[in-house]
């Protein structure tokens, strides 16, 4: 629908960017689509861990769609912004942990797409680049931040200044990836790695989100009161009962 598409297994949900005709690339429709599933998932308590995966097999996702905006007045385009700024804000502002399944073309929005998610599973056929400085534009989707938080300033200048694509080898070496595995089985790994965290007390798991979240902008003071807010909602929760009588009992914990 609208080049999402949504699975749920147990609790986990995969978000599939469901539009390989035009290698997902991203449309006022499926911006919509994607900002209003993300709405979804982030009030649903009952769900602990989110994979955003791609349909098709050439490409992730390779940004926004310039055949869309090409005949688009300045109008539009401004009018399109907030649309496509909820689509990145929505899987950015997840309060779920986020596992991206790269695969083929991760450019421009795709790549940004990516470096929303928490962490990045990319296979052997993962190309990454932030190409928008070819096409007279600046990443908008989240590119200069994320990068440079994920990356540090040198690298993320490099991508973000030459628009240059980035292979696997190189990817991994960056920090643009976090797991590597064999072509075809992105997916796979990051529903694996999406599984084992929805094993884990939800409470715990969001809190510490949270604080790893916030905690990368402010010094260190501030960063560890953080960190001190998410232990004090973890640490008064049922989750945080459950989960010692669970140890004691050995049993698997029954998290609220």
């Amino acid at each position: 629908m609208d080049g999402v598409s949504v699975a749920r297994d147990g609790h986990v949900v995969e978000i599939v960017l469901d539009r390989p005709e035009a290698l997902n690339a991203l449309s006022t429709a499926m911006a919509r689509r994607l900002a209003a599933v993300c709405r979804e998932v982030a009030d649903d308590p009952s769900v602990r861990a989110v994979v955003l995966s791609a349909a098709g097999e050439k490409a992730f996702c390779v940004g926004a769609d310039l055949k869309e905006r090409n005949g688009m007045s300045d109008a539009e385009i401004y009018a399109q912004r907030p649309v496509f700024r909820a689509a990145f804000g929505g899987v950015l502002g997840l309060p779920q942990p986020v596992v991206a399944a790269v695969h083929g073309y991760a450019l421009g929005g795709g790549c940004e797409f990516a470096l929303s998610a928490d962490m990045i599973v990319a296979d052997e056929t993962a190309v990454f680049g932030l190409p928008e400085v070819g096409v007279g534009l600046v990443p908008g989707g989240g590119g200069t931040q994320l990068a440079l938080r994920r990356l540090g300033p040198g690298r993320a200048a490099d991508l973000v200044f030459t628009g240059r694509r980035v292979k696997i080898d190189e990817a991994v070496a960056y920090g643009l990836a976090d797991h590597r595995v064999a072509a075809g089985t992105a997916r796979e790994e990051a529903l694996a790695i999406a599984g084992r965290i929805a094993r884990n007390s939800p409470t715990a798991v969001r809190a510490a989100k949270r604080a790893m979240r916030l905690g990368g902008g402010v010094g260190l003071d501030a960063a560890l009161d953080l960190e001190e807010n998410a232990w004090r909602t973890a640490a008064f929760s049922p989750d945080r009962r459950e989960g010692i009588a669970a140890f004691n009992e050995k049993r698997t914990p029954n998290w609220s």
